[in-house]
């Protein structure tokens, strides 16, 4: 199997989903702090979400948006599923 190169490390695939990973860790905190809840739960909360879906899917663009906005979007999303 033939590995790729990247000019920019920062560009692997493996590194990229490093820094979503730790993108989505600080999402969760940021939402245990605003609903008073436990951090897993934020974590499980968020992963069941469109809008952590929507991060995923490069083609929303929201993986360019802070992650206080993120969470924004999130609260956003429950309140209108309600």
């Amino acid at each position: 199997m033939e590995q790729k190169t990247f000019d920019d490390p920062v560009k692997s695939p493996i590194i990229q989903e490093i820094i979503l990973s730790n993108r989505i860790g600080a999402i969760s905190v940021e939402l245990a702090k605003r609903l008073n809840i436990e951090p897993a739960k934020a974590l499980q909360l968020f992963y069941e979400s469109q809008t952590c879906a929507d991060l995923h899917d490069k083609s929303s663009g929201l993986y360019l948006y802070g992650d206080l906005y993120i969470a924004d979007e999130f609260i956003r999303e429950k309140e209108y599923s309600m």
